[in-house]
């Protein structure tokens, strides 16, 4: 009987805690709802050689009930499907970007200031932003001689539903 009790009692503190990890994951994932829906917009790419750009859509989407966030990018570029996630003892926001040649790992990311932020080393960084007039704005940026500068940026509008 002593065995049943602490079989119980560990299979209930389990389930508790496993129901709060994920409620933690979900409210942080909420903090990017910025990000989701439907856009099209320009990409450009800046170069030594100077700027091009290309038209690109995004989708992103809350699944498996608002623990995870997909983006699903395409233009001529690129075609990128992520998922983003939170660990609640590691307090951190994961970026998961596969591509056709598959996943390299899963990069680390925060959120700061109404901004996801993505670190693929101390040098390059992705950020993911609203702006004032409600755009979608996706950028990536190296730092050069210790300043920040993009290299691509992605401008986006809400796709109207027809």
């Amino acid at each position: 009987m002593k065995h049943l009790i602490i079989s119980l009692v560990t299979f209930l503190v389990l389930i508790s805690t496993s129901t709060n990890a994920q409620k933690e994951e979900k409210e942080a994932l909420s903090k990017l709802s910025f990000m989701t829906g439907d856009w099209k917009g320009t990409s450009i790419s800046y170069s030594k050689n100077g700027k091009k750009q290309v038209e690109v859509t995004e989708k992103v989407r809350y699944i498996m009930d608002g623990n995870l966030l997909v983006l699903d990018v395409k233009s001529p570029w690129i075609a990128l499907h992520t998922i983003v996630s939170y660990n609640s003892k590691e307090k951190k926001y994961y970026y998961y970007p596969f591509s056709k040649k598959g996943n390299k790992k899963g990069y680390k990311g925060t959120y700061e200031d109404g901004n996801f932020i993505v670190y693929f080393n101390e040098n390059r960084r992705l950020t993911f932003t609203k702006t004032d007039k409600g755009e979608f704005h996706e950028y990536g940026e190296k730092k050069e001689n210790g300043k920040w500068e993009k290299y691509f940026e992605d401008i986006l509008n809400p796709v109207k539903s027809k």
